[in-house]
């Protein structure tokens, strides 16, 4: 079964008084693992800050998720690796998601757009809700987070996104996603416009994923 096109993704996003989401797909223009990593990892123009630190460990709790220790947003875990050298380096694509969440304090997801099945739908996560988040298998609960679901089950988080829809190096289409703050609507439209900027200076072509409320 092939893949549906950008234009043809659809989100829907269920009431949540603190979310701001913004998703988009690239299509890149080779397979990533051929397509060079940018140098640059922090673009000062969409700093981040306490009040940004805040507002998004405040989105993570708004379900009843705890964001501590090893379930700390995606952004902090950056953050934290960055001060101590040891910024990760995966591929071109990843890689400019993470220097995005590095520069803006909010997480993001970064998955391969031809490994979800649609419908795509963003909501709190119920009791029980757990899927492998890396190669070996290892299984992280998700319950009471905000996530973002496939027709198979969570396929991203702001904590750690599903193994079964992460980039590959034959990944020619990645759907790109901002776990973005309602409290900071303008910080993260700036977010989200320098992603795409950043994804195009990679030759991909971006799609805007409009995401449709659930009323």
């Amino acid at each position: 079964m092939s893949s549906p096109p950008a234009s043809a993704l659809e989100l829907t996003v269920e009431p949540h008084p603190l979310l701001a989401l913004a998703a988009f797909v690239a299509e890149l223009p080779a397979a990533v693992s051929t397509i060079a990593a940018p140098a640059s990892t922090a673009p000062a123009a969409i700093a981040a800050d306490e009040a940004i630190r805040a507002a998004v460990r405040d989105l993570l709790r708004h379900g009843g998720y705890k964001p501590s220790g090893r379930n700390k947003p995606a952004s902090e875990y950056l953050a934290r690796a960055a001060a101590e050298g040891a910024f990760p380096a995966i591929n071109a694509a990843v890689d400019v998601g993470n220097a995005v969440s590095l520069a803006s304090g909010l997480p993001v997801s970064v998955v391969d757009a031809d490994r979800v099945t649609p419908p795509l739908v963003a909501r709190v996560a119920p009791p029980g809700t757990t899927y492998p988040f890396n190669p070996s298998g290892q299984v992280f609960d998700a319950a009471g987070l905000i996530c973002l679901f496939d027709a198979d089950g969570v396929c991203a988080t702001p904590v750690k996104d599903a193994q079964r829809t992460k980039t590959t190096p034959a990944t020619t289409r990645v759907l790109c996603v901002v776990w973005g703050v309602r409290s900071a609507a303008d910080h993260t439209a700036r977010t989200v416009a320098d992603y795409q900027a950043r994804m195009r200076a990679l030759g991909a072509r971006v799609t805007v994923v409009h995401a449709r409320a659930d009323r």
